[in-house]
């Protein structure tokens, strides 16, 4: 086993069919990372003596390269699943009885403390971590169901069936006939929020001023103004970037200065969420950020042969693409010296982009298209008025009714 980058990588682990379900697992669980002959990874859930748990590890090797989405993503449903199947292994519990019993595992996860570093450290976590945490172990038991590995009915612990016979008739769908549908049993009730937690201007321009290089402040104007993931901005190639008024010659029809989201499956661990490619316009503070940095890589021969935007050029290896986790410590290391009141981590300049455009009165279906959400849902959170513009429409009642009080004087006089 080695260790690169904080995670832990084999090419191998043990693989031992018997262990198929909680009976035969240790009580300790854990998400580990597992690299393919080939390159590619996923991760997947072992126990203490480093043992594959099998029926999760053929979900989440289905979810990586059967359903083909992001490494990134199989890391989270690993440990999100490893803290159920420890669960279930530490009270002595089968599969189908931690389905039976999860209201149980619910109130474990509400009254735990998170032990993870981060803001909410020492706390219990908050209803969406709970449900997502929650819906990863029903996508598991359906894939567990659909590969016989337990019972169908458990899936009736899990989800309630109604039909729409005593719907009203308005709301009954055309064709006639009874439709099913089906709905979780366990779900923390969330309150209903404001917009994502986003940066401030004065917080990204103090950033700015405390950052010690042209490549990190390139990130953060590219951050701010496209509104990029940090896996799409530290997988971006040099061939990506079409920054020429036309791009005739590299093959690109897209007029005008412009960047290509593109899904890879990169040696530093970062790519875009989507498989589907984007292709987003740079204005003049990108391009002029750019210039600053290509002079400053320049004087790092190691650099030349990387064709990743974003490489090393201050520590080794030098010339090795950047990955995410350096990026946060320098995040957390520049709120610092900028003197900030909290840390500012890279996706909360994405929400402040997704939040300036809105304000800016940019139509929500554009905003989509440029943070590359597939479901518009995911976006309309950013329209959600914040305190200001809540105070602003207060104040605008009030500034009509004196007017209009104002008006009637006048008539009466």
């Amino acid at each position: 086993m080695r260790e690169t980058g904080g995670r832990h990588t084999v090419s191998h682990v043990r693989d031992c069919s018997a262990v198929s379900g909680p009976a035969e697992l240790r009580l300790a669980c854990r998400a580990f990372r597992i690299v393919l002959p080939d390159g590619r990874a996923y991760w997947t859930v072992v126990d203490d003596q480093y043992v594959k748990v099998v029926v999760a590890d053929r979900f989440l090797f289905d979810l990586r390269f059967g359903c083909d989405r992001a490494e990134s993503t199989t890391r989270l449903y690993a440990g999100e699943l490893a803290r159920f199947l420890a669960w279930c292994a530490q009270t002595g519990r089968s599969l189908e009885d931690g389905a039976d019993h999860l209201s149980r595992f619910v109130l474990l996860l509400r009254t735990t403390p998170t032990a993870r570093p981060g803001s909410g450290q020492g706390r219990p976590p908050g209803a969406a971590r709970v449900n997502h945490v929650l819906a990863v172990v029903r996508e598991f038991f359906k894939h567990a169901v659909a590969s016989r590995a337990v019972d169908g009915r458990v899936l009736a612990a899990l989800y309630e069936v109604a039909d729409g016979r005593h719907l009203p008739a308005e709301l009954r769908p055309e064709g006639g006939g009874l439709r099913y549908r089906a709905r979780p049993r366990h779900r923390v009730r969330a309150e209903r929020t404001g917009r994502p937690d986003a940066a401030a201007q004065a917080e990204w321009e103090a950033l700015l001023e405390a950052a010690s290089s042209w490549r990190d402040r390139f990130l953060l104007v590219l951050m701010w103004f496209e509104g990029l993931r940090i896996g799409e901005a530290l997988g971006l190639r040099r061939s990506d970037l079409h920054f020429a008024e036309s791009s005739a010659q590299a093959g690109c029809r897209v007029p005008g200065p412009h960047l290509h989201v593109v899904h890879r499956d990169n040696p530093n661990g970062a790519s875009a969420k989507s498989r589907d490619p984007r292709v987003l316009p740079v204005g003049a503070w990108v391009l002029a950020y750019y210039d600053r940095y290509l002079q400053e890589r320049l004087a790092c021969p190691d650099a030349d042969g990387c064709d990743f935007v974003f490489v090393n050029l201050f520590h080794r290896p030098l010339g090795a693409p950047m990955t995410a986790s350096a990026v946060r410590q320098a995040f957390a290391a520049g709120s610092r010296r900028a003197g900030l009141a909290r840390a500012v981590h890279p996706h909360m300049l994405r929400h402040s982009a997704a939040g300036e455009m809105v304000d800016a009165g940019t139509a929500i279906d554009v905003v989509q298209a440029v943070l590359g959400h597939r479901s518009i849902t995911s976006t309309q959170v950013y329209a959600r008025p914040g305190q200001d513009r809540m105070r602003d429409a207060v104040q605008a009642v009030e500034a009509v009714s004196r007017q209009r009080r104002s008006s009637r004087g006048r008539e009466g006089s």
